[in-house]
């Protein structure tokens, strides 16, 4: 069984068990949540696509922990005026486990 789920703008495909980097989600480590927004759903002999999403569905899922990503460097540089700037950026992530998909 898996199911399409959307969260932090992104689609996942996930089936019970799987362990994901998502977009930040409110909550603390060990903290069980439901994601709402489940766009497909199969489970080996048929499936249920939603318009836009599927009513009734739900996946479970724990979060694991709170995180950030590798650090990305942005450089700006015009030649010939000694314009050099440097920005980086951590996004954050957090770490969660599919516990159930309920169709």
């Amino acid at each position: 069984m898996f199911a399409v789920i959307r969260t932090g703008g992104k689609q996942y495909t996930v089936s019970e068990g799987d362990i994901l980097r998502v977009e930040n989600l409110e909550g603390e480590a060990g903290k069980v949540i439901s994601v709402g927004e489940v766009l497909m759903v199969h489970d080996g002999s048929s499936h249920k696509v939603g318009s836009p999403t599927v009513k009734g569905a739900t996946v479970e899922v724990e979060i694991l922990a709170q995180d950030r990503e590798k650090k990305i460097l942005i450089f700006k540089k015009k030649r010939r005026h000694t314009y050099r700037r440097t920005k980086g950026h951590r996004q954050e992530v957090t770490v969660i486990k599919v516990k159930k998909i309920a169709a």
